[in-house]
């Protein structure tokens, strides 16, 4: 174990690297970004086992540290899921290369020629928790935008994200691009997140993916700028309107599909008038599937719901636990997520248009879906190929952050000779 002293060396000397990195990546050929990425995509299949191997030691390292199944369940990766990884590779090297893009254009009476362009962000930090795939995804997407990246994964995913790591990096030097574009930090030792939080010369943007205690440690002491990518407390709506089908399967889905993921569905909100009905074949259906549902007093009588308390109001359960209340119609709705929400994403289950529009307008959340599962909340799903979080605050970047999201912009103007009276 490196002592304090060594891991600022440590991170001081990748920083350095990765801004060298960065410098070279603002302009590199587009081709050489995609062929790396397949070359990586390459490089994951082909070490499969290794990689399965790892993760087995990630997982003991996790059985003993007391995970609960949910983050397990986050941690676990198999055959299906490094496909999964291998096909996010692929997806994002096929995509557009943002960098150079021009957003706008337009010509100015005093004879300037604007244009605003895509840029990178330079330097991004990412810091995430028990999801190896971050490793791939991350790692993918600041390469496409191109952005150098310093990873820090959790200490639960060590080993996994150790040979992910390296499968990228193999697709680097396959390439020609530098091999400090994408630099996992080598230790478990927390030193290394503060270090990453205050390296202002090096980072431009600081990522924290994970659980809200991580998010708040990250944005209470990063001196460097941070997307941030709070927890996910999603809600569905189930309005008078909804069509029954619809709102059994979605609520099913939203709730059960993956409990660990931040799109997972967290509080039923069910309007009054449907609540001893539908409302009842819904909760049915979730203690059916093993739910834990935490109900309040107007469903706290229906079988197998457990009184919910004022802890289950705005708490992220990650697990096959739902709380569930009756809201007097899509008002009442809105005036619950707004109180309890964590501006991620929430869902409304109606036919009826302008309870649809009523919801979507007024609501911030930076996700909002009509008659479909939260469970979609996922960049891969947006068509980004994969993204590096959900970022829920309001400036730069909101919603899945992928490979555009990871460039800024800076406006190139010509002119012929032009000078200002």
């Amino acid at each position: 174990m490196r002592d304090g002293e060594d891991i600022a060396g440590l991170m001081a000397g990748m920083g350095r690297a990765a801004r060298a990195a960065a410098l070279e990546l603002a302009y590199a050929d587009p081709q050489a970004k995609t062929r790396a990425l397949q070359f990586a995509a390459d490089a994951v299949w082909a070490a499969r086992a290794d990689i399965i191997a790892a993760n087995a030691k990630d997982l003991t390292y996790g059985r003993d540290k007391g995970l609960s199944p949910a983050m397990m369940d986050r941690l676990m990766l198999d055959e299906a899921r490094i496909a999964g990884i291998v096909a996010g590779l692929r997806a994002v090297a096929a995509q557009a290369d943002p960098v150079g893009a021009v957003m706008a254009e337009w010509d100015m009476p005093s004879g300037l020629h604007i244009r605003r362009v895509r840029t990178p962000l330079g330097v991004v930090g990412v810091i995430y928790e028990s999801r190896p795939n971050v490793t791939a995804d991350a790692g993918a997407l600041c390469l496409k935008a191109g952005n150098a990246v310093i990873l820090r994964g959790g200490s639960e995913s060590f080993h996994s994200s150790q040979v992910l790591h390296a499968c990228l990096v193999k697709g680097l030097i396959a390439a020609g691009l530098p091999e400090a574009a994408i630099q996992l930090v080598p230790t478990r030792d927390r030193a290394a997140v503060a270090e990453m939080l205050r390296m202002v010369e090096y980072i431009d943007v600081i990522v924290p993916r994970g659980g809200k205690g991580l998010v708040g440690l990250v944005q209470r002491e990063a001196r460097v700028p941070v997307f941030a990518h709070l927890e996910g407390i999603v809600h569905i709506y189930v309005d008078a309107a909804a069509d029954p089908a619809k709102a059994l399967s979605v609520v099913l889905n939203a709730k059960t599909r993956r409990t660990g993921i931040c799109g997972a569905a967290e509080c039923l909100l069910l309007d009054r008038t449907i609540a001893g009905t539908l409302g009842r074949d819904l909760i049915a259906a979730l203690v059916a599937a093993g739910v834990r549902v935490h109900a309040d007093e107007g469903l706290a009588k229906l079988p197998g719901t457990t009184p919910a308390t004022d802890a289950d109001w705005g708490r992220e359960y990650l697990d096959m636990d739902i709380a569930a209340k009756v809201v007097d119609g899509v008002d009442g709705a809105i005036a619950h997520i707004r109180r309890y929400g964590s501006n991620h994403t929430d869902a409304v289950i109606t036919e009826d248009d302008a309870v649809a529009e009523r919801f979507f307008t007024r609501l911030d959340s930076a996700i909002l879906m009509r008659n479909a599962s939260t469970q979609f909340a996922d960049g891969g799903e947006f068509g980004m190929g994969a993204e590096i979080g959900i970022a829920t605050g309001k400036l730069h970047a909101r919603g899945p952050v992928g490979a555009e999201q990871l460039t800024s912009f800076k406006y190139l103007v010509t002119a012929n000779g032009a000078v200002r009276k």
